[in-house]
């Protein structure tokens, strides 16, 4: 059956390139949302708790309720509990109406709108948001944004950390306190010089697939996550048997083809037949991609589909997150 290969070498690796950022493992906060970007959100919790990291960040409360023991917080960014939280889950709010919905003694951190214009509060609102937090009985933990172009030339980086300084010495002024603080995504905390927030959350830097222009050199980083398929059939064809539905695939002076255990069906892009997914190893995809299974020529008893996601990406025209998130929860993930 098709199986993820989780290169714990790799990941360790990576953490350590970006404890060696924030000074500190503790500083990291691990994004485990969308099942830790299709790397298996149980088997990177556990990975992450061998590497000392202390803070992780979630989507809903189902992810966090299903690594709930071992960290000191989970943030969960995009979710509104029906009860009361355990005691270490913090809730995002993304808006102000959200407060009136949050059950009592929950533990909250704002989202403040920087810029991105996706989530958050108004930096001029901020204050209202906070009395609403105290008048909700809601427990304010944090205060947050998130950066839209970190990761691109350009100065918006900049002017969306100078606002997000002013929230946070408007807020200070005010008595508010102590608070944690951070703003910081992965390619954020690689442009920062030097890094004095609280936490950063970090996802694909950890995983390995972080891009950047070469101007903001980066550390090594190696992928976590790759992708296999084992064969289910082989066969020996003649010259122009064509192969699959439609008849789109063909070897046109014959050979040995096998097919794998893989498909759409598994998050696999289906593609074009005309333009066929080459793997690592230089070999194309015959023909088009069955819901379960495609075709490569060869008889290998496994296949490797991808051991970079941002490499597999280029191919299909998207990028490495799109790649992983894809990956069906039910592939195998096996730690080596």
């Amino acid at each position: 059956m098709s199986f993820i290969r989780i290169s714990r070498e790799n990941f360790l690796h990576n953490i350590n390139q970006i404890a060696l950022k924030t000074q500190s493992v503790e500083k990291i906060a691990l994004v485990l949302k969308d099942n830790a970007y299709g790397h298996g959100i149980g088997c990177m919790a556990d990975l992450a708790k061998e590497a000392g990291v202390r803070h992780v960040v979630v989507r809903t409360i189902t992810e966090a309720e299903a690594i709930a023991g071992g960290f000191e917080t989970i943030l969960v960014l995009a979710d509104v509990p029906l009860f009361k939280p355990g005691s270490n889950i913090y809730i995002a709010v993304n808006d102000l109406r959200q407060i009136g919905e949050i059950p009592p003694g929950t533990q909250v951190e704002l989202k403040v709108d920087t810029g991105m214009h996706r989530n958050g509060i108004p930096p001029e609102k901020v204050m209202e948001a906070i009395e609403k937090v105290e008048k909700r009985g809601l427990s304010l933990r944090g205060v947050m944004t998130h950066h839209r172009s970190a990761d691109e030339m350009g100065s918006e980086f900049f002017w969306q950390k100078k606002r997000f300084e002013a929230v946070r010495a408007s807020v200070e002024r005010a008595g508010v306190g102590p608070l944690r603080w951070h703003s910081c995504n992965s390619a954020a905390l690689f442009r920062t010089e030097r890094f004095d927030e609280d936490i950063a959350r970090v996802g694909i830097a950890a995983y390995g697939c972080l891009r950047m222009p070469e101007a903001f050199n980066i550390p090594p980083l190696k992928p976590v996550l790759s992708l296999w398929a084992e064969r289910v059939s082989t066969r020996r064809l003649g010259g122009g048997a064509r192969i699959g539905y439609g008849g789109e695939g063909s070897l046109p002076e014959g050979g040995t083809v096998s097919t794998y255990d893989i498909g759409y069906g598994d998050g696999w892009y289906r593609g074009d037949a005309s333009a066929p997914y080459r793997l690592p190893d230089g070999r194309k995809v015959v023909g088009r991609v069955s819901m379960d299974l495609l075709s490569v020529e060869g008889d290998d008893e496994k296949i490797c589909l991808f051991e970079d996601a941002n490499e597999a990406a280029k191919q299909f025209g998207t990028i490495g997150y799109d790649v992983l998130v894809k990956l069906h929860p039910s592939i195998p993930r096996i730690a080596v």
